[in-house]
């Protein structure tokens, strides 16, 4: 019989750690170009203090964003950047029960999926914990 490779504590704690760099270098790498397609496409316009000038409907929703991110506009692609920034963490949590699983700790994959529970609520209520 050929021999099972078991993943180790240590291996599992490695992929977390790739996910958090590598979420984290993506969106700021995302937030950086949407930063250049803004000032490239705004960067000449005069600002005007005298009247308030909020942020464009188009990036409260998923849609909007999409939409954005298709037409190269700079907001958009910023917006999507801080959601990957926001997502990382959320995504090591998932990462993180999956190797509870994996080494069959039910009470650590509870916990952790209670958590990430309430985070997800969280986001999509407004309400915090």
């Amino acid at each position: 019989m050929p021999e099972q490779k078991h993943i180790a504590d240590t291996d599992i704690q490695q992929i977390i750690g790739w996910i958090l760099r590598l979420g984290v270098i993506i969106s700021m790498g995302v937030v950086f170009v949407g930063g250049c397609v803004y000032l490239y496409r705004h960067g000449y316009e005069t600002v005007h203090y005298g009247e308030f000038v909020g942020i464009p409907g188009f990036v409260h929703s998923a849609s909007g964003i999409w939409h954005g991110i298709i037409t190269f506009r700079g907001r958009a692609i910023i917006q999507a950047g801080i959601i990957l920034l926001i997502a990382t963490p959320v995504i090591r949590i998932l990462f993180s029960a999956i190797g509870f699983v994996l080494e069959k700790d039910w009470l650590y994959t509870g916990i952790t999926l209670l958590v990430l529970f309430i985070i997800v609520a969280s986001a999509l209520t407004g309400h915090a914990g």
